[in-house]
Order: structure tokens, then C-alpha cells, then sequence
């Protein structure tokens, strides 16, 4: 497996910003807005890495869009570690981003950055942030220190505040199906996409998700061509890790999803009046946070089993 050094996609919006930079007119607040899962962050990364190499081709070659990952530099970004670098994500035991979070970043937006450097906040998912952080965040923003620039990463299916949205440069993200099966393909060095069940492939293309499906199947030994959507569902459901893993914890609802895509029309037994009862109990069991069990033994004992 590869680590994705390599920018493949979002190609213009990484060059209208290093534009933007060597014109001395890179804004202070930038919002990214995408699909999940399309390497948004990585984009970051990259961006960040072409700031702080100083132009050092020893670093970032501009012209194949790659990093290289030995240097300090690009090893320090991958660990958090590097010092003008905040990041801010909504915590695991935490439904939204707390206003705690916020201040806490305020507080280091009024210290000097390190060698007196610009200093970039990063805050993902930003569509998770309460009332109360979003409007001591538009406070921030509104007056920010000159050598602070703040990045705002939003899957584009959630809305934002238009207060916080209209006071950023915005750049709207996707990919290319051509560009989802080379980074799938980069990233294990072989031609793999070609070998996931159609199942997965024509439904959701992330390539996020595309990767974290194959690691899955591989360490759960479950074919990666042969497993279809009633495979897995069965697999999850009998071991029992709808709740322990995280890769299925994120894509619970997708899974489901892409059963009822594939069987809708295909068996008598499942309708939309199924369809809509399940939504719904998934729904209510996530919302009360109630025991999955009982969901899931049902959902295999109606639409599973022969």
C-alpha cells in the first residue's frame, strides 16, 4: 500500500490558490465544499506542504503534484505535530463541535505563531458545529490576525451558516470517475478496482470509501470480488460489529442504502413501505442511541434470510 503523497483530482483549486499566493492575494478565509470521502483534506496537506517548503522542490514537485513523505516537513503535517498547524474536528464522545474547541483556538490566534510564520486553523466538518461555536467562530473570522488563514471543510450535502459561508472564498470539489479508480489503484499498487463487487462500484464512488471497504474485506478474509451487499450485511450481522467497527459504524446507513438500491425492484418482498419502516427504525435507534440487536435481527430475519 502507498501513502497518497500524490494529488490526483482538485488539480485547479490547488493552482488558483498557489496563484493566489504568489500574487500576494491568498484570502484569509477559504471554504472547501465536496462529497465525502474525495480528499478534501488531502488537498490541505498538500497546500500546506507547498506553503512551508518555500517553493523547495526537494519537498513538493509542483509539476506531478507529490510530496515527498521522508522529509520533516511532510512527516510533521502527517502527525499533527507541526506548529502552526491547528486542527479542529468534533470530538468521538461529542455529537457537534464544542464551543470549548472554538475558544480554545481563539486563544492561540491572539499568541505570536512559531518564527512569526502564518499559522492555518483547519476545522472539518464544519456543518457539526452547535449555534454557539459557529457564532464565536464568525467573531474570529470577521477580525482575523494577519498571519492566520482559516480552511473550512464541509460535505457539500450539509448546509452552513450563509454568514460564515459568505464571508469565505469558496471552492466547490469533486472527482472524476478516472480520478477515483487511479487514486483507488495508487494506493494498493495494483489494479484492484476492477476487482470490487459491482455491488459497491456503481453505487458510491469515494474513493475513501472505496479503500476502507477493501482493507475491511481483507482483514475480515471476505472476498473482495465475490462478497456482494447481502454478503457483508449477513457477516456484519452475524459477528456482530455493527457497533465495534469503526469502518462499518460510518457507513452503517450507506450499507443499507445500497441493499435497498440493489432489491427494491428485484423482490417481491422488499417495497418501499419496507424500505421506509427500516429508514425509520434506523433512525430512532441512532437518535435514543437503543440497542442495535434488535434492528438488525429483524433486518436479517425479513430481508436476509431465504
Amino acid at each position: 500500500m502507498n501513502e497518497i503523497s500524490k494529488l490526483i483530482g482538485h488539480k485547479y483549486i490547488l493552482n488558483e490558490l498557489i496563484y493566489l499566493e504568489q500574487i500576494k492575494k491568498l484570502p484569509n478565509k477559504i471554504l472547501l465544499n465536496g462529497p465525502k470521502g474525495i480528499g478534501k483534506k488531502l488537498l490541505v496537506n498538500h497546500l500546506w506542504i507547498y506553503f512551508y517548503s518555500k517553493n523547495n522542490e526537494q519537498f513538493y514537485n509542483l509539476k506531478s503534484n507529490e510530496y515527498n513523505i521522508n522529509n520533516n516537513l511532510s512527516k510533521m503535517i502527517s502527525a499533527n505535530t507541526h506548529p502552526n498547524i491547528f486542527k479542529i474536528k468534533k470530538k468521538k464522545d461529542k455529537k457537534i463541535i464544542d464551543i470549548d474547541q472554538i475558544r480554545e483556538m481563539i486563544q492561540l490566534t491572539n499568541q505570536t505563531s512559531f518564527n512569526n510564520d502564518r499559522r492555518f486553523i483547519v476545522i472539518e466538518d464544519i456543518n457539526l458545529m452547535g449555534i454557539n461555536s459557529a457564532n464565536a467562530l464568525l467573531k474570529s473570522i470577521e477580525e482575523p490576525n494577519n498571519q492566520t488563514y482559516y480552511i473550512l471543510i464541509n460535505n457539500s450535502e450539509f448546509k452552513i451558516l450563509e454568514t460564515i459561508k459568505s464571508r469565505c472564498l469558496e471552492f466547490k470539489s469533486n472527482l472524476k470517475n478516472s480520478e477515483v479508480v487511479e487514486i483507488v489503484n495508487y494506493y494498493f499498487n495494483s489494479d484492484i478496482y476492477n476487482e470490487i463487487n459491482l455491488d459497491f462500484i456503481n453505487n458510491y464512488n469515494s474513493p475513501s470509501f472505496l479503500i476502507s471497504l477493501v482493507n475491511f474485506l481483507e482483514s475480515s478474509d471476505l472476498s473482495i470480488k465475490e462478497c456482494n451487499i447481502e454478503d457483508l450485511l449477513t457477516y456484519v450481522i452475524k459477528n456482530k460489529i455493527y457497533t465495534s467497527d469503526e469502518f462499518i459504524k460510518e457507513y452503517l446507513n450507506l450499507f443499507i442504502e445500497l441493499f435497498f438500491y440493489k432489491n427494491i425492484n428485484n423482490s417481491k418482498k422488499i417495497s418501499f413501505k419496507i424500505k421506509k419502516y427500516f429508514y425509520q427504525k434506523l433512525s430512532f435507534v441512532k437518535k435514543y442511541n437503543l440497542d442495535f440487536e434488535s434492528f438488525f435481527l429483524e433486518f436479517n430475519e425479513k430481508l436476509l434470510s431465504e
